[in-house]
């Protein structure tokens, strides 16, 4: 269950950032009552995954894959630029969340 918890943080961690791109700095209300709420389920949906997960692993997973997914999302909302240094800096991530999970995974 506490996965569950973790992907839901997650989803909602990634939808409070994008929300936030599309609040033109807080000056657009829907957008931004997103991004606040988004933010406040993603934390408490963490919280409650550290009650079974270990801190470590829950947290590398949480902004490992949030931080990705919000990559890729620029890519295909945004249309920001795909170099060399970001597919790099992506796959050093996941690399990053898979090698703290396994080394959490007693």
């Amino acid at each position: 269950m506490g996965y569950v918890m973790l992907a839901g943080a997650i989803a909602a961690e990634v939808a409070a950032t994008t929300a936030m791109k599309y609040s033109d700095g807080f000056s657009r209300f829907g957008p931004s009552l997103v991004t606040v709420v988004g933010y406040v389920l993603s934390f408490v949906l963490l919280a409650q995954t550290l009650k079974t997960v270990s801190i470590g692993t829950a947290y590398a997973i949480w902004s490992g894959i949030g931080t990705a997914a919000v990559a890729a999302l620029g890519l295909m909302l945004f249309g920001e630029g795909l170099g060399l240094a970001k597919i790099a800096g992506i796959l050093l991530i996941i690399l990053g969340v898979v090698v703290l999970s396994l080394g959490g995974a007693h």
